[in-house]
């Protein structure tokens, strides 16, 4: 398969992981090859307990008229909502957006806001330059601009770690891509916290 059909083939695992050890029920991602599903024993160590909250954490779809940009990365994207019959059944994920996964936190609001795009050129294949300290913004449909700074950076998450996209104790942006062409290639995995 070439590197454009499988730019995302991690966030099923990710995805199936998380409903397996949740709980959930049908995967909540994308992606654009086939893989293998985790067993029902995989497990996930969240990022934080939902439970250590009192807000709820508001979840999507996202609207339209969101978008994402980080200047020193050329990265600068709409954002639309990611579909599981699309991204997974039929894999067909559409190139030229970044796409919130279904069930997590809409950016700007409390708890994990997870996005994914292609690893190619004009998406997320520069996310492999980022670097602490980048800038994200995001923008509303209202025009608000939701700053964003870079506080961590994972080259080398592993496809069978779910943990990224668990709900989290606090605002976040979780940004990630794919590595490589394959479903065992790791993920690429930024975090953001707001500035």
């Amino acid at each position: 398969m070439s590197r454009p059909v499988v730019a995302l083939a991690g966030i099923l695992l990710l995805a199936v992981g998380v409903a397996l050890t949740a709980g959930g029920g049908l995967p909540r991602a994308g992606s654009v090859a086939p893989v293998a599903l985790p067993s029902p024993s995989a497990t996930a160590v969240p990022i934080a307990s939902p439970a250590s909250t009192t807000e709820a954490q508001p979840i999507g779809p996202i609207p339209e008229g969101y978008r994402i940009q980080m200047p020193r990365l050329g990265i600068d994207l709409p954002i639309a909502e990611g579909d599981v019959e699309r991204d997974v059944v039929v894999q067909q994920t559409p190139e030229n957006f970044a796409f919130h996964l279904p069930g997590t936190a809409i950016p700007g609001t409390f708890g994990n806001s997870y996005l994914y795009a292609h690893a190619r050129r004009g998406m997320f294949l520069s996310l492999w330059n980022a670097r602490v300290g980048d800038q994200v913004t995001i923008t509303t449909p209202a025009g608000t601009e939701l700053k964003f700074v870079v506080t961590e950076v994972h080259p080398r998450v592993p496809p069978a770690d779910t943990s990224w996209v668990q709900p989290s104790a606090d605002e976040r942006l979780t940004l990630q891509t794919s590595t490589g062409p394959n479903r065992d290639d790791p993920r690429f995995v930024v975090i953001a916290a707001p500035a």
